[in-house]
């Protein structure tokens, strides 16, 4: 046995089992990092408005503070509205029941010709087997649900610690991160984190103001046909096709369609129809003024971060998939040489003959040659016109 063998081996197991260490404790840890990657980009999406306060004299940890009070405001304000509008609604629609189950049975009574009556139907439901075994088993679920809210909350409060950590201390994880790193280093590391904060900054703020104008225009819809809960729906539908991607207008759309629906059902189309048409004019007009200059990535670029932010992280993937390739994207551009263009036809898609159609080349290619009376071709008398001239 060679002598290098044993030691050889010895690293291949301890290689080994170092790796399975290693993915055993990524397995565990994969929750801990997704909540820190989400409050690292939420972080850098409140600094452009922590260090406006900051530069005003105010201490960013209580600059960072103001900016958390202000947005969880905004969001339980926007919780305790559509829970409201949805108590209402379920209320009025527990109450109203019975007039459309009647309506119901009269209509299968005279289509149908039977003779079905309301309380007949309500005793056989409730004394059936399958509302008892639902019964049961959402009694058994109770505990898994207050164990996901649980669960849920204390996700969302180490996400808003770490951000609060993240964006209070900035500039110390920077000096600490840079103090590592060489001086050539320590600049491409500042200019990818400038670079981060204004993508992100910029996407989430043009984001929002694509929520204010969407939500603005689903309210005056919904006020103009009557229907109720008028804000809290413009809300919600402002805020939910816009902060999640490829499926949230569709997502926001279904519930105005649905309260319009109770109201009268013609009301539910021309919802449909106006969510539509603004997502047309949101797509090809709005978008594209407003995120110019945040996020400037091409659509299919966009569709297919999304798809991939997906595939890798679910929902939170989705979310910050655009800002993250929008940062890359940026931070590779500064450092990709780029070169003039030619002034050629076929880089704007045109063939080099632009100016002649395809007919006429090929009769002048094809084209047999008529003599005069001298014996010479038509084409050469012309080509010896300038000589004799």
């Amino acid at each position: 046995m060679p002598s290098w063998l044993p030691r050889a081996m010895v690293l291949a197991l301890a290689l080994y089992a170092c790796f399975r260490l290693g993915s055993w404790a990524f397995d565990q840890l994969i929750g801990l990092l997704i909540n820190v990657l989400i409050a690292f980009f939420l972080a850098l999406a409140i600094e452009p408005a922590v260090s406006r306060m900051s530069a005003r004299g105010i201490r960013r940890g209580f600059a960072t503070f103001l900016v958390f009070l202000a947005v969880l405001i905004a969001g339980v304000g926007f919780v305790v509205l559509l829970g409201s509008m949805l108590a209402g609604q379920i209320a009025d629609m527990v109450e109203e029941f019975p007039k459309y189950l009647d309506s119901v049975i009269n209509w299968v009574n005279q289509t149908f010709r039977t003779d079905l009556s309301r309380v007949e139907i309500q005793d056989s439901v409730l004394h059936s087997d399958w509302l008892q075994k639902y019964v049961q088993n959402s009694a058994t679920g109770v505990l898994d649900i207050s164990t996901t809210v649980l669960g849920g909350l204390f996700r969302l409060l180490t996400i808003f610690l770490f951000s609060f950590y993240f964006a209070a201390d900035g500039p110390r994880l920077r000096r600490a991160l840079c103090s590592v790193l060489p001086p050539a280093r320590q600049a491409e590391v500042l200019r990818a984190w400038e670079i981060a904060v204004d993508k992100t900054g910029g996407y989430l703020y043009s984001r929002g103001l694509m929520a204010l104008i969407s939500g603005i225009a689903h309210y005056v819809l919904l006020v103009i046909l009557g229907v109720p809960y008028a804000p809290a729906l413009a809300v919600w539908v402002g805020l939910v096709s816009q902060f999640i991607p490829t499926i949230g207008t569709y997502l926001a759309g279904a519930l105005p369609m649905l309260i319009a629906f109770t109201v009268d059902p013609w009301y539910a189309v021309w919802v449909l129809g106006f969510v539509v048409i603004y997502q047309q004019f949101e797509n090809y007009a709005l978008q594209p003024k407003l995120t110019s200059k945040t996020v400037d990535i091409h659509p299919a670029v966009a569709f297919g971060s999304v798809i991939a932010g997906t595939a890798l992280m679910g929902a939170v993937g989705a979310l910050i998939a655009i800002p993250a390739v929008a940062t890359l994207q940026a931070f590779l551009g500064a450092y990709v040489k780029r070169y003039d263009v030619t002034d050629d036809p076929r880089v704007h898609g045109q063939s080099r003959r632009r100016g002649e159609p395809l007919l006429s080349r090929l009769r002048r290619a094809w084209r047999v040659p008529e003599e005069d009376g001298n014996g010479r071709s038509a084409d050469a008398g012309d080509r010896e016109a300038p000589e004799r001239t």
